[in-house]
């Protein structure tokens, strides 16, 4: 993460993020602490990441999802030169 981000209260989100335990709590947590267009944003990203990784087209992933081309090449640029924490993710998760 960007030295510009890390900080003590982004240090006790992480842990907050790290200690749930299942599906449930994460929901309830997020709901807690999103809105419900933060959480549509976030899901979106992580659906447009997928895509990429699947080489579908800038175009294709913005009429299937919703989001912007601006959305898709911000998404690409941190795959391509991000902290591989979509990587990480989807190397983690089944859909």
């Amino acid at each position: 993460m960007s030295k510009d981000v890390k900080n003590h209260e982004m240090d006790r989100l992480m842990d907050a993020m790290v200690s749930l335990q299942s599906r449930e709590e994460a929901y309830a947590f997020l709901e807690d602490i999103c809105t419900v267009k933060e959480l549509e944003a976030l899901s979106q990203r992580l659906e447009v990441a997928t895509l990429l990784k699947e080489k579908i087209t800038y175009q294709e992933i913005a009429e299937k999802t919703g989001a912007s081309t601006t959305t898709v090449s911000r998404v690409n640029r941190a795959l391509n030169y991000g902290c591989d924490g979509y990587d990480i993710v989807l190397s983690r998760i089944e859909d």
